[in-house]
């Protein structure tokens, strides 16, 4: 089944969030909807005073990274040795500068360090240790794993459950569409739930769990990792969108690809280059929020 919706209407600016495709309890889906919603006042605000599209998606993704109830950051899920093994990406559509990290230990804000890649400029991904030295160098600290496993994390991992479990929250990510023009997209993540060390999933992979272009849109991914790499995800729902299809229809035909390969679960939020937005997933939930110069408050849903 695949559901999705968007804003159709053109917009000065717009942002919109994910909080991960997967299968949040009742409970739970309020409050991820709201913590979607705290993500796009944020890059809202950088927006509306004219601000650039490239660092509304990087705060948005750290607020999201900030709260522990998403699997990025602060609360990301473990390896089945325990450790956290943080992905994170981001992508300007003015230049197509991009900058990644993967397998990346525990540092506070992944997409702070991806971001610092995109602007050092002299590769786009660092893995693990290369990662962490780059991270140093440039000024970030190093965290205690102490302080970014949370104690749900740790109960479900000493459950011992591999596969039964969807993890709530999942991946998350941002696009966006600046006063000028320009988009941006963001995405990080835990990765999946009782991964094999090294494992490195679709969101540091730029134009499967991130991408953006100005002459096109900005999307980021979210769902299982290695069937959004087989069909490279984001770059083909771009494709979608240079060749002039809506972006709500851009983001069901998206996700619709991914289910009838019978590839895995998956969602993505997009944004089109005249700023409106679009979002789709094939779980049964996907926390989203957006928010746009047409809009006074959040949209938000799950």
């Amino acid at each position: 089944m695949v559901t999705g919706s968007g804003g159709g209407k053109p917009a000065d600016w717009c942002v919109t969030v994910h909080g991960g495709a997967g299968e949040l309890p009742l409970e739970q889906r309020q409050p991820h909807a709201e913590g979607c919603a705290a993500a796009v006042r944020a890059a809202g605000e950088v927006l509306a005073a004219g601000g650039r599209a490239l660092d509304a998606v990087e705060l948005a993704v750290r607020v999201l990274e900030d709260d522990s109830k998403f699997n990025a950051g602060t609360g990301a899920c473990l390896t089945e040795s325990g450790t956290l093994e943080l992905d994170a990406s981001i992508m300007n559509g003015a230049e197509l500068a991009s900058g990644a990290v993967c397998s990346l230990p525990p540092f506070k804000n992944p997409i702070a360090i991806a971001r610092a890649v995109l602007d050092d400029g002299r590769h786009i991904l660092y893995a693990a240790e290369g990662a962490s030295r780059f991270a140093i160098e440039k000024g970030f600290a190093p965290a205690s794993p102490e302080t970014m496993i949370t104690p749900a994390v740790r109960a479900r991992f000493e459950r011992g459950s591999v596969v039964a479990e969807s993890y709530a929250g999942s991946t998350v990510g941002a696009v966006a569409r600046d006063k000028n023009g320009h988009v941006a997209a963001a995405t990080s993540t835990g990765g999946t739930f009782f991964k094999r060390s090294g494992r490195v999933g679709d969101t540091p992979i730029i134009g499967a769990g991130t991408y953006a272009d100005d002459d096109a849109g900005a999307a980021s991914a979210t769902g299982l990792g290695e069937a959004i790499m087989r069909v490279c995800l984001t770059k083909a729902t771009i494709e979608l969108l240079r060749h002039g299809m809506p972006v709500e229809e851009a983001a069901r035909f998206a996700v619709m690809l991914l289910e009838m390969r019978g590839l895995g679960p998956g969602g993505i939020v997009l944004v089109d280059p005249h700023g409106a937005f679009g979002y789709a997933r094939t779980t049964q939930t996907m926390s989203w929020a957006a928010l746009s110069s047409n809009d006074p408050a959040p949209q938000r849903g799950f």
